[in-house]
């Protein structure tokens, strides 16, 4: 039996050997800093101008390397590991098409604040602007979408470059950090000493905040009659999910959470009122439009969330907490700005927090509000319906799965009637909405805790954009559950082309689709279908029960509409209810 003193004896071993100075090439200097940065999982593809580095890896046992089926399937799962753990998720592509595959998942890391290293293969340095074979300009390509980048010119500099990029990516407002290794850089020589400082001119993100400002707000909450907590996935990223439980417990003011907020304050609190926005909940939309004060932590103030921004939040006072002083201000003009550290802002607040003391009959309202409109629909006997599915999801599981989807009314659905009371438990791609995200996301989170349940939820669209990665569940027997709720359509764009359309319903069918089961089982992974709640239960149980991954197709109404829903142009309580009407 290995015991844990033995496990950590063992990983201090590996790391003195890793630092010790020695002539080596580039592509084990990467390797070496790589577990110099605690790095325990990469997922990759190789090409040409990775080969050295894979060539130093045969036989590297030192890390776990995924090779995923196409390089979007890398960087998606990459991000779920890093948004699962909290820590910085790393892959690997080739120069050219290997290189340019990842940017849609660069794009989607960066809009939602996850700190990923990316390191691509280029062509030698003396090739570089010829137009070689498989070369492209991604530093160029990716520089808006990056925190950094760099394209490292002397191996003398990798392991400089690499502490840098860990550093970078995973601090201040967490991101994306690219390094373009030219194939000859990969190969040359040079005397590897590890770097353990950072020294970036111009890099030092504002973590404790201006006390005056805490001052501000706390003044403004001791006279707010309607004060509102918008929580975003800052809270999350920084940590501070406990210091917002305290904030919220020492002020007693209602609390709603973004789409990428959700997990980051207890759905079972009886202050929490659910998410904002398009679909957003009656009770948070209502509370947010008839708010005094407005208390954003860590949220962006995204379109979804605002829609109308003239008519946004009109009779609040605007407090905004963040780490990123370009998002205060940049959407929604701000009365107490406060540059920070979300966990580290708090937890200075907490110290002097005190019960918003005008505000009980506010309380009483928000409480009305969630009691008399919550979120419904219309359930059938004859048909499966989505939302019981996710609610049946819920229940099988006791909330207490890792749940990451794809994007469009699946995504809502799950945001709406899945449960969150734990942090790093919901993995979504909230600014880019990039379809074919859910399935390698969750890869990457099971990597990161592979104890615990992760189960991904998906549409028969999204599904198909990365299907091919179900051989790497079959392969290394990764136990995700995946489940596609298939309308045989694009459904949120026919839900759309419905009521902003006049149904003019122009090119989303997708009846054309696979059989799921029979895709899942050609991998070798157990595939499950399910037409109505009886099958449902069972498949999904079944599904449970086995001990590696399995596919559960839930054929569901194709109809079924996202409510509420606010239409563009208009204000978050111009709602349409649906079937809560």
């Amino acid at each position: 039996m290995v015991t844990q003193s033995a496990t950590l004896k063992s990983k201090e071993e590996i790391i003195e050997r890793m630092k010790k100075p020695e002539v080596i090439t580039g592509s084990e200097m990467l390797l070496r800093s790589l577990v110099l940065e605690g790095v325990e999982c990469v997922f990759g593809y190789p090409g040409g101008a990775v080969l050295y580095i894979y060539d130093a890896m045969h036989g590297f046992k030192d890390f776990h390397h995924v090779l995923t089926r196409h390089e979007q399937g890398a960087i998606h799962a990459a991000d779920g590991y890093a948004r699962a753990s909290g820590k910085v998720g790393v892959c690997i592509a080739t120069s050219g098409p290997g290189a340019t595959n990842l940017v849609t998942g660069i794009a989607t890391a960066y809009m939602d604040s996850v700190p990923l290293v990316v390191i691509t293969g280029n062509v030698a340095t003396s090739a570089i602007g010829t137009d070689a074979f498989q070369e492209a300009d991604i530093t160029g390509i990716t520089m808006p979408i990056t925190k950094h980048s760099y394209l490292v010119r002397r191996v003398e500099d990798l392991p400089r470059i690499i502490h840098e990029a860990f550093h970078i990516a995973n601090t201040g407002r967490k991101g994306p950090v690219l390094i373009d290794i030219p194939k000859d850089v990969s190969a040359a020589k040079a005397l590897f000493q590890p770097v353990t400082e950072v020294n970036i001119r111009g890099y030092n993100p504002t973590v404790v905040p201006h006390k005056p400002q805490i001052d501000k707000l706390l003044q403004a909450i001791a006279e707010a009659e309607r004060p509102l907590i918008l929580a975003g996935g800052g809270v999350i990223y920084s940590g501070g999910h406990e210091e917002l439980y305290e904030f919220v417990t020492k002020t007693n003011i209602p609390v709603t959470t973004t789409l990428l907020g959700l997990g980051g304050f207890p759905s079972g609190h009886e202050l929490w009122l659910g998410m904002p926005g398009m679909h957003g909940t009656y009770a948070s939309n209502k509370a947010i439009q008839a708010a005094d004060l407005l208390i954003n932590i860590g949220a962006r103030f995204d379109d979804r969330v605002t829609m109308k921004l003239s008519g946004f939040a009109p009779n609040a006072k605007i407090a905004h907490i963040d780490i990123d002083p370009a998002e205060i201000g940049k959407n929604v003009p701000t009365d107490i700005p406060i540059v920070g550290d979300i966990k580290t802002v708090l937890t200075i607040i907490n110290r002097e927090a005190k019960p918003a003391a005008k505000a009980d009959a506010w309380r009483a309202q928000t409480q009305a509000w969630k009691k008399e409109v919550p979120l419904k629909y219309k359930d059938s006997d004859t048909e499966l319906k989505p939302q019981w599915v996710i609610e049946m999801i819920h229940d099988t599981t006791g909330g207490d799965a890792i749940v990451t989807t794809d994007v469009g009314q699946h995504q809502m659905w799950a945001a709406q009637f899945y449960r969150f009371n734990k942090p790093r438990s919901w993995i979504t791609s909230g600014g880019l909405g990039t379809m074919g995200f859910g399935f390698p996301s969750a890869i990457g989170a099971q990597m990161a805790h592979p104890d615990r349940l992760v189960v991904s939820i998906n549409g028969d669209g999204g599904m198909q954009m990365c299907a091919q990665e179900l051989a790497v569940c079959a392969i290394n027997n990764i136990p995700v559950k995946v489940a596609i709720i298939n309308n045989q359509v694009l459904g949120m764009v026919r839900q759309w082309q419905e009521i902003i359309y006049d149904n003019r319903y122009s090119h989303i069918d997708l009846a054309g689709s696979p059989d799921f089961v029979k895709l899942a089982e050609a991998y070798g992974v157990k595939g499950f279908r399910a037409t109505n709640k009886e099958e449902a239960r069972s498949a999904w149980e079944a599904a449970l029960r086995h001990p590696g991954p399995a596919v559960v197709e839930f054929v569901v109404r194709k109809e079924e509409n996202v409510y509420p829903m606010v239409t563009q142009g208009n204000t978050i309580d111009e709602m349409i209810m649906g079937d809560a009407e």
